[in-house]
């Protein structure tokens, strides 16, 4: 899937492949519905500035309430929602991620829970 829309259309390019022996004629408009467990699933969403490059893709800090610390952990993006990523694995529903400032963390570092409470 295109990073970005087309600015004409406003529309996003999204490439993907069809079964061997598909009779399909050239110029066929297609129609996609997702179903069955695909859809059903849980989806974790989460916005673009949670994510950083990897060795191996992309990754997350998590968040550890008991110890107060963040560890790095590898996800698979499944594409772009707007201004959010579809996690398609590596977390689970409930977990913590650090939302913003991942390029100034290192395993392991203490941090504090944001609370709007605490600005007032």
């Amino acid at each position: 899937m295109a990073a970005s829309a087309d600015a004409a259309t406003r529309t996003y390019q999204v490439k993907l492949s069809l079964p061997d022996g598909a009779a399909v004629p050239l110029g066929a408009t297609a129609y996609v519905t997702l179903g069955g467990a695909a859809a059903a699933a849980a989806v974790i969403k989460l916005p673009t500035s949670a994510l950083m490059r990897a060795d191996q893709g992309s990754a997350v800090w998590v968040f550890d309430a008991a110890a107060g610390t963040v560890q790095p952990r590898p996800v698979k993006v499944a594409g772009a929602d707007g201004n959010e990523m579809v996690i398609l694995d590596g977390l689970k529903p409930g977990e913590e991620v650090v939302a913003t400032g991942v390029h100034v963390l290192s395993p392991g570092q203490k941090v504090t829970r944001f609370t709007a409470s605490a600005t007032q």
